[in-house]
């Protein structure tokens, strides 16, 4: 529930900033048309999402002759879940790691690296699988275009900020707006607290994922055991991950070129371990 309240609250905190923001500029109307583009990017990106991140890493569909021991953990887990079947992928990469992605239960695909079948064991298998799945049970596709559509506001219209700050300012009713320095400070304050609430809105998201998968598989080790399989074999094995897409993996693939914690979207791995073993 705490993660929940969490997700809430950063929520809140982008819808108040690009309300303040709207105050600064002295003016709705390119707020609005912000929003509506942001909107309609992220709108195509939740229907779309699926097909383009598995196109790009060269996913290829398995069937239950192919994998059997995948489809069988998976079927389990759906129905401990009461979750529809997602049609399952295999990514032709060594190093282990997973995601999910879909716009809805009906329509979700997981998807696994060749080395996570390689590396994990059957109860580790099952603890990342149900990661996943815990991530579309909680709509968590949804919640994440949701904030992308809010951050991207705040991205364009600081960018119209900046262009204001240069050209003189945006045309005010008296006593409106914040000046020059208001406009430089939006500019310049507003893409960065976008984009750390956005990272702290999906760490949220991932520790929720591991307490749901827990509760799927009874089994909260498996996941502890396989997060610590991750966190070694991500060092070792590079795994060729686009960044705009690492939010999406159980462990972050670019992990070892982020500049700080705060800007991560996942949250450390030593943490995720300790809090799944405190709950067993």
């Amino acid at each position: 529930m705490g993660n929940r309240i969490r997700t809430t609250l950063l929520l809140a905190v982008l819808t108040v900033i690009i309300i303040a923001i709207g105050r600064v500029l002295g003016g709705t109307g390119g707020m609005i048309i912000a929003l509506i583009i942001a909107g309609a990017m992220n709108f195509f990106s939740y229907w779309y999402s699926d097909k383009i991140v598995l196109k790009m890493y060269k996913a290829r569909e398995v069937g239950r002759d192919e994998e059997p021991e995948l489809y069988e953990i998976m079927e389990e887990l759906c129905d401990r879940a009461g979750l529809p079947m997602p049609r399952l992928c295999v990514l032709p990469q060594e190093a282990p790691n997973a995601f999910a992605t879909g716009r809805n239960p009906e329509n979700a695909v997981v998807a696994v690296t060749q080395g996570l079948l390689r590396y994990m064991n059957r109860q580790e298998l099952a603890g990342v699988l149900a990661h996943e799945l815990a991530h579309v049970k909680n709509r968590d596709i949804l919640i994440g275009s949701i904030a992308a559509t809010m951050a991207g506001a705040i991205m364009i219209i600081a960018s119209l900020a900046r262009w204001a700050a240069i050209f003189g300012g945006f045309s005010r009713d008296e006593g409106e707006g914040g000046g020059i320095f208001g406009l430089l400070a939006t500019a310049i304050i507003a893409p960065i607290a976008a984009v750390l609430i956005q990272a702290a809105i999906s760490r949220s998201r991932e520790y929720l994922a591991d307490g749901t998968s827990a509760q799927i598989t009874q089994n909260p080790e498996g996941l502890a055991s396989a997060l610590e399989k991750l966190d070694d074999y991500t060092k070792r094995i590079p795994i060729q991950a686009d960044p705009s897409t690492a939010h999406m993996f159980i462990a972050n693939p670019v992990s070892g070129r982020s500049l700080m914690k705060i800007f991560s979207t996942h949250p450390p791995i030593a943490d995720r371990v300790a809090r799944l073993r405190n709950t067993g």
